[in-house]
């Protein structure tokens, strides 16, 4: 019977995804308009167009030429070259009102973040076919779960939909140009030069040594690139799966531990500026590696960990 309902669900795949990306799509143009008609933001005309082009490229990209999608990019990155996107008067509670708040609701408003991530294990273990969009379930189960704890207005969910997308700013993005990234080195044929590199060090037949290379191999490159989604493509297609796969490994185990491997990565390198650079200019910290110091002995074990849980589950 889940035979059945996961071929059905393979078929519809296509269009959950659609549905997906249009209603991000809505929310990147609710931003736009916000921005259009914000009159206390010095750059509401680029802000608003980054907002509305990036709207276009997730609503409506499966149906734009490759031509017209690329050039939209380049205005995106032109836009932000020249710091036209800027965040605006955005809507924010005080700290009166968060004081309130949290003492209302207490330890259930960590009730919408746990939904999303087991909603989205429950459904891909369920049905695998809707692997690839199983975040959006969980997304809209941990939407519902808000409603519920917050008792918030529609116009609020809205408010706060336009906070955060601001707020974010350009670096929302990064992980999909980063993935892109990781897709044309993977073109170039940089996986496969990887994979010659790796095959004079280590002996293809040997699980631990693979193991060990794909791990370290996500975690060195995560650090060159400063993010794991570009990262990803290039490693496993390089070393992953000659050298781990190849040897029998479940390809899901071990993809899944190669990317946490890689954000173990992100917590070790300046390049993950949004992650570590920022929260250091934040809090004002003195030194702007403060972050990565106070993170690194705790990535360095979960690199060693996850050489260990690669080694014994995926196999």
């Amino acid at each position: 019977m889940l035979a059945t309902w996961d071929k059905v669900l393979a078929d519809l795949l296509p269009i959950i995804l659609n549905i997906t990306y249009l209603i991000i799509g809505l929310q990147m143009f609710h931003a736009a308009i916000r921005s259009f008609i914000d009159q206390e933001n010095p750059s509401r005309m680029g802000t608003g167009l980054f907002w509305l082009i990036l709207a276009v490229l997730f609503a409506l990209g499966q149906y734009l030429p490759s031509v017209i999608s690329g050039i939209l990019v380049v205005i995106l990155a032109i836009l932000t070259l020249f710091k036209q996107v800027k965040v605006g008067d955005v809507q924010t509670a005080t700290e009166e009102q968060s004081l309130a708040r949290s003492e209302k609701i207490g330890n259930w408003i960590f009730l919408p973040v746990a939904l999303l991530g087991v909603t989205s294990i429950i459904i891909a273990n369920i049905f695998p076919a809707l692997s690839s969009s199983v975040i959006a379930f969980g997304a809209i189960t941990a939407t519902i779960a808000v409603f519920l704890v917050t008792k918030n207005t529609v116009p609020e969910l809205l408010d706060e939909n336009n906070r955060m997308i601001q707020q974010v700013s350009t670096t929302g993005i990064l992980p999909q140009l980063l993935a892109a990234l990781g897709t044309v080195f993977t073109a170039a044929g940089v996986g496969d030069l990887i994979a010659q590199l790796i095959a004079g060090i280590i002996p293809a037949d040997n699980r631990f040594w693979g193991v060990l290379a794909y791990v370290l191999g996500m975690v060195i490159f995560t650090m060159i690139m400063g993010n794991a989604f570009a990262a990803f493509a290039v490693i496993t297609v390089g070393i992953g799966i000659p050298f781990v796969i190849a040897q029998g490994a479940n390809p899901a185990i071990a993809s899944a531990l190669a990317m946490t491997a890689g954000f173990c990565g992100t917590l070790m390198t300046p390049m993950a500026g949004n992650f570590n650079a920022l929260p250091a200019a934040l809090l004002e910290m003195k030194s702007e590696y403060s972050v990565i110091k106070l993170q690194m002995p705790i990535a360095l074990i979960m690199v060693a960990v996850h050489v260990a849980l690669m080694y014994f589950l995926a196999f």
